[in-house]
């Protein structure tokens, strides 16, 4: 049976291999990387003999063209290779090889992950995604009968929902509050939580991005009127984190969750928690500890039997981020985003619900089309041209998500742009 010092030599071997002779490994992303120089990240963003660089290190299927990213992204061949040799090495014998050798390696992903965020590996919980890392905090924070949570009425569906189910259960009051799409300005978007805050308030839950439109939210200030108030704020980072530059002292939240199989392009279930070291003790698990764990950030990762390969392979996802540059990622990002959105939004009919302005948006966007039903949209761009987009239904507004990610073409940005401008100036969908 092999040592675990015998297990890292093959795993190095093997990475190193990949790397040097499978097309599209992380030797091109680096150099591609060392090419660039001292390149402003925009004019990076429009250089597509760098991007063709990244899309090269992808598996994706180019018969369709997937603008769907902010649901789930396909990682890169890297993160699939790992993926593959942990979980191959994990059968050879599970209670010994995953058990024993791969799960302790959670600690340098841990490490990896807390400097990526900016804090302490001691605050970092990794988790299966971003509705576990905050259905922790929603489930897990003691409120009582008549108490009062806050959030907006575009938070993710899941998140509500687990709030809906403490009000039946707990004699808690959710109370959402609307905000129009575009706002006007950040100082909007805070002055409307500032006005909903009551002496009853004990919680607010606020989208660092929202996953409709895209619109970036003021957290930090939310976050230290929370304070000033005593007010717990929950950050759901779901789309945020690997999508656009910031740490966690850009926010100076006390609890953030997000998904790593987003923006990151780590392997699918695959999510983390942050919790302030002085709040972990009396944040509930999700599933029961034992009570010397108390102050532990593992004792949010109780959750049974599940493979490490899922886990241990998010570091090549960073290894993948590190070498692009996440100044680089976001403007080209916005340089997708703005090709299409900018294109289209002169047209007659047409309104883009997210800002152009950077400091409030990134690569997620969406577009209304005047008289014409997203759904419809959406369906009749799959059936003509295989383009996967989201159609969005809320009460107050539609539209259709667009979420394009580095592997995406000018080519496909383009396809998408064509067939949304005979539609818009036909003023229906084609027959």
């Amino acid at each position: 049976m092999r040592t675990r010092r015998e297990f890292i030599r093959t795993i190095a071997g093997a990475t190193a291999a990949v790397a040097a002779y499978r097309p599209g490994g992380i030797d091109r992303v680096l150099a591609a990387s060392r090419s660039a120089g001292d390149t402003s990240p925009n004019e990076i963003a429009k250089n597509e003999d760098f991007w063709r660089e990244i899309q090269q290190a992808f598996t994706v299927d180019r018969s369709l063209i997937n603008l769907n990213n902010g649901g789930v992204s396909p990682s890169p061949r890297i993160v699939q290779d790992a993926m593959r040799r942990y979980l191959e090495y994990s059968n050879q014998a599970p209670s010994y090889t995953m058990w024993g050798i791969l799960e302790p390696e959670i600690e340098s992903v841990r490490s990896r992950l807390a400097a990526a965020f900016g804090c302490d590996p001691e605050e970092m919980a990794i988790t299966r995604n971003a509705s576990e890392a905050l259905e922790i905090c929603i489930l897990g924070l003691s409120l009582k009968p008549g108490d009062e949570v806050l959030t907006t009425n575009q938070d993710y569906p899941r998140m509500i929902t687990s709030w809906r189910q403490r009000e039946r259960r707990d004699g808690i009051k959710l109370k959402t509050i609307s905000f129009p799409v575009p706002p006007p300005s950040m100082d909007d978007l805070y002055e409307r939580f500032e006005r909903a805050v009551t002496p009853r308030t004990k919680v607010i839950l606020v989208c660092h991005i929202t996953n409709l439109t895209g619109q970036i939210f003021p957290v930090k200030r939310i976050c230290r009127m929370g304070k000033e108030r005593g007010i717990e704020v929950i950050v759901d980072g779901a789309h945020a984190f690997a999508h656009f530059p910031f740490q966690h002292e850009d926010l100076d939240c006390d609890y953030y969750g997000t998904s790593l199989h987003k923006w990151l392009l780590a392997p699918h279930g695959t999510g983390f928690l942050y919790v302030r070291k002085s709040k972990i003790k009396g944040l509930w698990p999700l599933m029961a500890a034992d009570e010397k764990q108390d102050d532990n950030i593992r004792k949010f990762e109780e959750i049974g039997t599940h493979p490490a390969a899922n886990h241990n392979a998010i570091s090549e996802a960073l290894t993948f981020q590190e070498g692009i540059g996440m100044e680089r990622k976001a403007a080209r990002l916005r340089y997708l985003k703005d090709r299409w959105a900018r294109r289209l939004e002169s047209l007659k009919g047409v309104k883009i619900l997210t800002p152009f302005d950077p400091a409030q948006s990134c690569g997620l966007a969406n577009i209304s089309v005047e008289g014409i039903d997203p759904r419809g949209i959406g369906e009749y761009l799959w059936k003509s041209r295989r383009i996967i987009v989201t159609p969005i239904v809320h009460e107050e507004f539609s539209g259709l998500r667009i979420t394009p990610n580095v592997y995406t073409t000018l080519g496909e940005i383009d396809t998408f742009a064509d067939s949304m401008e005979t539609i818009i100036k036909s003023g229906r969908l084609p027959a």
